[in-house]
């Protein structure tokens, strides 16, 4: 799903540059006050496992591999702008060090994963979860949108770019659209899988460090006696 240079023409590349460096100064807008000593540890963390996480491949079909995305983890995790923050950092990490996604492509790549793969699938997770809440109760409800919204994420991030590739006139629609979303939604099903096995240990253990789970008691501060 990383898009390298070369396959997108200058008006998509262009355009999703803009509308990726607009979300990122409207995201650093949003969480300017939420950035604290409690909060800015838990934004390494979580993208320190992102990172790590997408560098393991799995199997899925043909002799293709897949990988975890982790958008809906960091949103449910940290908070949506806070989130979208954390896959952008390393999405760059990957552009600019080991050459993963093409530098023309970084707007394309922020918008697939970080913009539909983790703001709006995870608002569209939000109001999925409203439905379910009052029948299954906070933490069951969260853990069932989690699970069906990070195989959401990846199946609509790889459409977003195969829908790119066809703009660019890289690969024909009816050849891109199908077969991007064909393997994704066997990789979404590993997403969903890995999504839900960490948000279950962590909410197990450490329900105050999950910021879409209302039920969570307050975010003690580092080195303070509650944490120690």
């Amino acid at each position: 799903m990383h898009i390298p240079d070369g396959f997108l023409d200058a008006k998509t590349y262009g355009a999703l540059w803009g509308v990726s460096g607009a979300t990122t100064a409207y995201a650093l807008y949003r969480v300017k006050d939420r950035l604290d000593e409690k909060k800015i540890p838990m934004l390494g963390i979580t993208a320190a496992f992102i990172f790590a996480a997408q560098m393991l491949n799995f199997p899925v079909a043909g002799g293709t591999s897949g990988h975890f995305l982790g958008a809906i983890l960091a949103c449910t995790l940290v908070g949506p702008f806070e989130g979208f923050l954390v896959m952008e950092v390393v999405l760059l990490v990957q552009c600019f060090f080991f050459a993963d996604g093409g530098l023309t492509a970084l707007g394309a790549n922020i918008f697939n994963m970080a913009i539909i793969g983790g703001l709006l699938c995870y608002y569209l997770m939000t109001l999925g979860r409203g439905l379910l809440i009052k029948r299954m109760g906070e933490k069951r409800s969260l853990l069932v949108s989690v699970a069906v919204f990070s195989w959401i994420s990846v199946v609509l991030a790889s459409a977003a770019a195969a829908l790119e590739l066809a703009f660019s006139g890289t690969v024909p629609l009816r050849v891109t659209l199908p077969a991007m979303m064909g393997v994704h939604s066997l990789i979404g099903l590993g997403e969903a899988i890995i999504t839900t096995i960490v948000l279950t240990v962590v909410l197990q253990s450490r329900p105050d460090l999950v910021d879409a789970y209302r039920g969570r008691p307050p975010l003690p501060a580092l080195g303070s006696e509650e944490v120690a």
